[in-house]
């Protein structure tokens, strides 16, 4: 089973890549009111089981793949 997690600042987050991917947008001539950078993790997972998957999934981002008190995550699973 695929899993995909993307993890990004929460609003309000100071993000110096996204000012910097903003600012040269602009620069560029394409009208951007915010950029927001984060990561996507993707996961190939042994559990068949789509809703333990994603419980499990729920765990490694809280202690591992994201810090929940500055970004919020995502989490897709291929059924």
């Amino acid at each position: 089973m695929k899993a995909t997690i993307l993890v990004r600042p929460k609003p309000g987050i100071l993000d110096p890549q996204g000012e910097a991917v903003q600012s040269s947008l602009r620069q560029l001539g394409f009208a951007v009111d915010e950029a927001r950078v984060g990561r996507v993790i993707d996961l190939e997972l042994e559990e068949a089981d789509a809703d333990a998957a994603q419980a499990e999934l729920e765990q490694a981002c809280e202690q591992l793949l994201a810090n929940p008190l500055i970004e919020s995550y995502e989490i897709a699973v291929e059924r």
